[in-house]
């Protein structure tokens, strides 16, 4: 074995960082450890295999274990890694109840993120879930089909069966309960209304997605209504009521308690880096690893990436950590090509988010919390505006809200968000890259944005929402 450069976790970063890595450095070995069977899959799909958008599992995948191979790659599936040893540069893996060491040149920790659970008691009784991996996905989808059909093909070897087996038999639910009213509780909200399952939604506070906005907000409020979700804002869930048979039977709150035949937890990650704490790598403000510009922690020779690992805003320009995919891939990308001898930066991060509420296409990028824009130094001045998406006379159009967040003193763009049913989300983009860019607010409404009838008004909504905000700073 030629200095193995050896991976933590077989997803989104960990993968990408031994493709890139293996492609620049054939000459070395690269091994991945992954505790479970699953590796490379859209987790973003899962509420979508759920409400049966997607038909199969497998479609999630992005890397099969046999591609990796094929890549070079030595994927070692099952094989958790339950200790780090900084000075002997070893990790310790556990398989089969024996545990063995395995030295390394380089070292990857992209351990991503757990579900959070607490403090609600209940959520270890059955019909109680999260959604977060595919044996999750799989579970839920097996509890809404009719009984003796889970729906989910268990012939996949990676399919926990078990699980999945468990559901079979139960009557789909006819009402459910969703605890968390962000990207999880909203996505599935519309998956089990696809199922004709009566819906309530519980969320702490009184706007649903808070990194979006008010506006946002309050639009896909209206949206769920009219979908018939029951939303009970406001409200703080206080336990998972579970009947004789250890089942999910009621759900307790601050304003009473609700009877549904499952729950659905949704509120929150957070980053797993139990492994490394007994060693001297550093932990951000944040609790995820704190990392350089080159993904490197403070430990030479270990990286980190993905949900367990901090970046640099954009905005900012300090630490920050906002897990997504494309924050994901492209770190262990880049770590890859690092430690195969061309470093490559990571890149900074600017929150670039969409989420769709079913018609709703909602979208956010950058700083739009007024107090956490005003902790980093800036004066913070928004406005929301409404304009539509088309030209008038073109028919499909849809009034988009676009809410623009830019610093008083020179007028630098800080943040946006925007709402709508035709082709919102997509126009975030723009807002993303003028961010990159450190534009102000005048530089946005510049912009020589396309226009023609069928796809945007001569005044597309971003500019007339930078036109409107520049003439406040002015």
């Amino acid at each position: 074995m030629t200095d193995p450069f050896v991976v933590i976790g077989g997803d989104a970063a960990g993968l990408s960082a031994a493709s890139k890595f293996a492609r620049e450095a054939p000459d070395r070995d690269v091994i991945v450890f992954e505790k479970g069977e699953w590796v490379s899959y859209a987790h973003c799909g899962t509420p979508y295999y759920v409400k049966g958008t997607v038909e199969r599992l497998t479609d999630l995948l992005s890397l099969s274990p046999e591609q990796a191979a094929e890549r070079g790659i030595d994927l070692r599936r099952n094989r958790e890694v339950v200790g780090v040893d900084t000075d002997a540069e070893t990790v310790t893996v556990a398989h089969d109840d024996e545990t063995f060491s395995q030295p390394y040149s380089d070292l990857l920790v992209a351990t991503g993120a757990r579900a959070v659970t607490g403090p609600i008691p209940g959520t270890e009784l059955d019909g109680a879930f999260t959604m977060h991996g595919l044996d999750s996905a799989a579970a839920v989808r097996a509890a809404l089909s009719e009984p003796g059909d889970s729906g989910v093909d268990t012939s996949i070897e990676y399919v926990d069966t078990a699980l999945v087996e468990k559901y079979t038999d139960w009557e789909p639910p006819e009402r459910v309960a969703i605890v968390g009213g962000g990207y999880v509780g909203v996505e599935m909200a519309e998956a089990f209304r696809a199922h004709d399952i009566e819906t309530h939604l519980f969320q702490r506070s009184g706007n649903l997605l808070p990194p979006f906005g008010e506006a946002v907000g309050e639009r896909v409020a209206d949206q769920l209504q009219e979908q018939g979700v029951v939303l009970h804002l406001d409200t703080a869930v206080e336990e998972i009521v579970g009947d004789r048979d250890e089942r999910v039977a009621a759900v307790a709150h601050d304003s009473g308690t609700t009877d549904v035949d499952l729950a659905l937890v949704g509120i929150g990650i957070r980053p797993n880096t139990a492994l490394v704490a007994d060693t001297p790598v550093d932990l951000g403000d944040s609790g995820a690893i704190a990392v350089n510009e080159y993904g490197a922690t403070s430990v030479d020779g270990v990286y980190a990436a993905g949900d367990c690992a901090e970046d640099r805003h954009t905005v900012t320009g300090e630490p920050d950590w906002v897990p997504l995919g494309l924050t994901a891939n492209r770190a262990g990308r880049a770590i890859g090509q690092t430690v195969a001898g061309d470093p490559s930066l990571v890149g900074d991060i600017a929150g670039t988010a969409v989420v769709k509420a079913f018609d709703l296409e909602c979208g956010r990028v950058g700083l739009l919390d007024r107090e956490q824009a005003s902790a980093n130094g800036f004066d913070p001045v928004s406005k929301t505006v409404t304009a539509g998406s088309r030209s008038g006379y073109y028919p499909g159009g849809d009034d988009t809200d676009v809410t623009l967040v830019a610093d008083r003193k020179g007028g630098r763009l800080l943040g946006g968000a925007i709402v709508g049913e035709d082709r919102a989300a997509i126009r975030i983009d723009t807002l993303a890259t003028a961010i990159e860019a450190d534009m102000t607010i005048d530089e946005l409404e510049q912009l020589d944005l396309a226009y023609a009838p069928p796809f945007s008004p001569v005044w597309d909504p971003v500019l007339v929402a930078a036109k409107v905000l520049n003439g406040q700073l002015e």
